[in-house]
């Protein structure tokens, strides 16, 4: 088997990555602790150690509106980090799988983003997920750039988890229902990237698979439409609140968030056969797991 490298293997991807990947004996998994995502020269003598033909990086720093007072270190994870990975990755004729962000777009628009669209992010987290987009494809090494949105799972951080727990909380929630996107979970991104992996093509040359594609799942919906969806499911075993839609101007955040996050995913399906679950199927699919293992 290919040797695997698994950067961020105890974040919401890395988690499901490693479940469907692991255990085998040409796969590495590296948490934060192990590796230093903040110094480019720990990243590097990790890449060394291990001699992966794959770089699979789940890492980021994803804290959008901490980003804001905190520019340094998100530029460190997210752009100086992969533009080390990717020169490590072309040095040794390796393969880097990067995950970027439907938040390197402005949102302006009505219709589903496309590859080749302009990005023009309009906070610090995007700018910095832009910047290492584009430090990997100025390396020329064999990559895959996934955009994805609204990531989430049955642990970690994220807004499923936040609306459970603000469910036993609060009786009824107030949530932006102007802002567009594709709830995705962590668990079809990982079953997308292990179908997907199989296919690559190895060797030195630029691999014509190499660029740039957008993952989410199908579907979209609000921020409000999300927790209704969400509350609808687990009224059956728990008192949920009322939902109420505001628009964003009554939810002010440090960093500005894009009102159209709707990615075109047709560009993944034809280049790999792959098409993800819809968010309403995928999201079963968490509350089902929840619910074995609320914790």
């Amino acid at each position: 088997m290919t040797r695997i490298l698994l950067f961020g293997s105890n974040g919401q991807l890395g988690t499901e990555l490693v479940r469907m990947l692991g255990p085998r004996e040409q796969f590495v998994a590296l948490t934060r602790r192990q590796v230093d995502l903040q110094n480019e020269a720990s990243v590097r003598e990790a890449i060394r150690a291990h001699q992966p033909a794959v770089i699979l990086n789940a890492a980021a720093y994803t804290a959008v509106d901490r980003a804001e007072s905190e520019e340094s270190a998100a530029f460190a994870v997210n752009a100086h980090s992969p533009a080390a990975m990717a020169a490590e990755a072309a040095r040794r004729n390796a393969w880097l799988v990067h995950f970027s962000t439907d938040y390197v777009f402005d949102g302006s628009g009505t219709r589903p983003w496309r590859e080749d669209d302009l990005p023009h992010p309009l906070n610090v987290y995007g700018r910095s997920k832009l910047a290492g987009e584009q430090a990997i494809a100025a390396s020329r090494c064999n990559h895959l750039i996934f955009r994805t949105s609204w990531v989430y799972a049955a642990h970690g951080a994220n807004f499923l988890r936040t609306m459970l727990r603000l469910a036993a909380q609060r009786p009824s929630l107030n949530i932006v229902d102007d802002q567009i996107g594709a709830p995705t979970s962590a668990k079809e991104l990982a079953r997308a990237i292990t179908a997907i992996l199989p296919q690559l093509e190895p060797g030195s040359l630029l691999s014509p698979q190499t660029g740039l594609y957008h993952m989410t799942c199908t579907g979209s919906t609000s921020w409000c439409g999300f927790a209704a969806a969400i509350f609808e499911r687990v009224k059956h075993r728990t008192v949920v609140p009322a939902v109420v839609p505001i628009p964003t101007e009554q939810y002010p955040t440090p960093a500005a968030r894009p009102r159209n996050s709707v990615l075109d995913c047709s560009k993944l399906a034809r280049a790999f056969g792959v098409h993800l679950a819809d968010w309403r199927e995928a999201l079963d699919e968490v509350l089902a797991e929840l619910e074995v293992a609320p914790n």
